[in-house]
């Protein structure tokens, strides 16, 4: 339970960082996306950082289920449902740390820019961690 509440915490803490990009803040956002020869790789609008959020805080939803601080209505298979959703949740960050093999994850081939230095040293690592977390409060 502890492992899922922690990974509860950083997902929330991760959809309300997009939440004030996506209303126009500007602090961090400039180390969120890649970059290539200092142009960015992506260039989210409000509406797909919105999405964003609104993903991470659906994935926070499901591990509240699967430790049990929300509860489902008793359908049958219902929580084998949210069981393989932690499973998922956790192999989507697992091969987020992995990453594209060219801007993001431990296997990049793009390493010069601000956004890469900060992704091998901290968005790839709390992926990985993220991916951990989830996984055990899958098994629990």
């Amino acid at each position: 339970m502890i492992a899922g509440a922690a990974a509860i915490l950083i997902l929330i803490i991760l959809a309300a960082m997009h939440v004030y990009w996506a209303a126009g803040g500007k602090a961090g956002k400039g180390a969120a996306i890649p970059t290539l020869d200092v142009r960015p790789v992506l260039k989210p609008t409000a509406l797909t950082t919105l999405m964003v959020a609104a993903v991470l805080s659906a994935m926070a939803a499901v591990l509240a289920v699967r430790i049990g601080w929300l509860s489902l209505p008793a359908i049958p298979g219902l929580s084998g449902l949210v069981r393989v959703g932690a499973w998922l949740i956790a192999a989507a960050f697992a091969l987020r740390a992995i990453g594209d093999f060219r801007y993001v994850g431990f296997f990049k081939r793009v390493r010069e820019s601000r956004f890469a230095r900060l992704d091998t040293f901290a968005y790839s690592p709390l992926c990985t961690l993220l991916a951990l977390l989830i996984g055990f409060s899958a098994i629990a």
